[in-house]
């Protein structure tokens, strides 16, 4: 989602506040929406209508209803990395709790947005979705690989790696929500015994 620039001087730095309202309107309309049935069946015109804004004002910040909404839950995700990335900070964790802590902070945010995730699951239109999830997850596991010193990292195409992660984190999550009886714990303490020893850091 694009936001335009505002020009002149101090102001400059400034998100004027009617941009700032109309950007959490359309994320308010597209999460309202998808938690009601799949992506893929919502109109640029039902959403503009749901935000209270015009279809051109849509298609000035963003293409389509899925551009939209996979926004949305990217910025959630990546909140949840910037209070793993102050814990990692703060110092006191073995890397082994931080792993924990930031797969329940993915965990939470599914919840979250449950509905939204659930109607993807059930509808192959909506493969964006879960297609967006791992791509983030990927990503994320390229960017912890080339942070830091990690004792045991193979040597392997670190995108072969992280693809192979970001399904499998991506593919538990599927699974905690086809299967009524698997609990967000249980989803938690599968992906965090499957994580590689130079993942998990100390093992303990």
């Amino acid at each position: 989602m694009q936001r335009q620039p505002q020009e002149g001087g101090a102001l400059s730095n400034r998100i004027d506040p009617r941009i700032t309202r109309t950007t959490r309107a359309f994320e308010e309309a597209i999460v309202d929406l998808a938690g009601r049935r799949p992506v893929s069946q919502i109109t640029i015109g039902e959403l503009a209508d749901r935000a209270g804004v015009t279809r051109a004002t849509f298609y000035n910040r963003c293409n389509s209803p899925l551009d939209l909404l996979i926004q949305v839950l990217h910025d959630d995700l990546e909140r949840g990395h910037r209070r793993e990335a102050e814990h990692r900070a703060q110092g006191g964790y073995s890397a082994h709790e931080l792993l924990r802590m930031s797969t329940a902070e993915v965990a939470d945010h599914v919840e979250r947005y449950l509905p939204i995730y659930r109607h993807a699951l059930d509808d192959p239109a909506d493969s964006g979705v879960y297609d967006a999830l791992v791509r983030h997850f990927s990503d994320y596991a390229l960017t912890f690989m080339a942070d830091g010193d990690h004792p045991g990292l193979p040597e392997a195409n670190r995108r072969m790696i992280a693809q192979f992660m970001a399904h499998g984190f991506a593919g538990a999550i599927r699974a905690w929500l086809k299967d009524p009886d698997v609990t967000k714990d249980d989803m938690v303490d599968a992906a965090v015994a499957c994580a590689p020893a130079w993942w998990a850091g100390d093992g303990s």
